[in-house]
């Protein structure tokens, strides 16, 4: 990225999103274009937006419910390529458990942060179990590297984290006037969800903001959609990602799809030394250190 002026983007998101699960491969591309190694650049900020609130009503057949979530997430996939566990137990009951330990492990730096959220999210797309309470949240991130667990179980029940992902929820119902009436075509073009008697941003959902205004890009978008509200709102910015091998990125990520490899390493091989969970669709590859505390191979 050639230096342009300040430019921040805004994710709006949630662990059990199954279309931000899809564009995890891009928002990877888009955050070492605009981040770059040294870190400097743009500011991405996450914003966590509560797909399942605690005052949902409860399904009355919870067993009918995660059969036709399941085929929701199938035809999202169609779309997406992205893989997903054979068969969901049950729907997430809450996004407040999983959210929090976001927002927590934000705390402890991003090398945490992100294979903190990754995990929270293939609870639900790999092993098809959400992790919707304290404790199964704790269970799931057991041995990311880095991670101070102690800390972070003190931080997701602390007041601090709570308001700040309240005022994730009440940012994600607060839309703006542009993605109220979207009536693009596609399978998710963004228009706003009804949530009650409110309004909130469809997730995924990425904001630019820049010297020239702003850009929302809402729901399932091409790279190029997101590259060119980047631009147009940052004049002089010049996106660009390095192609890494297979190897660096799983170094990196420590958790690949499909969809990763062939959008980051522009190659289908999975990594040298890469321990495979096979999901429908198509595999999700681990790290062998990964792979040696992760939920989906415990036992």
């Amino acid at each position: 990225m050639t230096a342009g002026g300040p430019l921040t983007v805004v994710e709006f998101t949630d662990p059990a999103c199954p279309w931000a699960w899809g564009s995890e491969p891009k928002f990877r591309w888009l955050r070492a274009a605009l981040t770059g190694p040294d870190g400097r650049g743009a500011r991405w900020r996450r914003v966590f937006g509560i797909l399942f609130d605690d005052d949902d009503d409860p399904a009355p057949d919870p067993d009918a419910e995660a059969a036709w979530y399941q085929r929701y997430i199938a035809d999202i996939a169609a779309h997406t390529a992205a893989p997903y566990a054979p068969r969901l137990r049950w729907v997430a009951r809450s996004s407040w458990p999983s959210s929090l330990a976001a927002r927590a492990a934000e705390a402890q730096g991003a090398e945490v942060a992100e294979p903190v959220l990754r995990r929270l999210r293939e609870t639900t797309f790999l092993l098809g179990a959400p992790a919707d309470r304290a404790e199964t949240v704790l269970d799931a991130v057991t041995g990311v590297p880095g991670l101070d667990h102690a800390r972070l179980s003190r931080d997701l029940a602390s007041e601090e984290v709570r308001s700040a992902v309240r005022r994730d929820w009440e940012e994600t119902r607060d839309p703006f006037p542009e993605v109220l009436t979207i009536a693009g075509p596609g399978p998710h073009p963004g228009r706003a969800k009804e949530a009650g008697e409110r309004y909130r941003f469809a997730l995924p959902t990425l904001v630019f903001t820049g010297p020239a205004g702003r850009a929302v890009v809402p729901g399932w978008r091409e790279l190029d959609e997101y590259v060119e509200a980047a631009e147009r709102v940052a004049p002089g910015v010049r996106l660009t990602a390095p192609r890494r091998s297979a190897a660096e990125l799983l170094d990196r990520h420590r958790s690949l799809t499909g969809p990763d490899l062939v959008l980051l390493a522009g190659s289908t091989d999975p990594p040298p030394g890469a321990v495979r969970v096979d999901g429908v669709g198509g595999p999700v590859w681990l790290h062998p250190s990964e792979a040696a505390t992760h939920p989906a191979l415990r036992g």
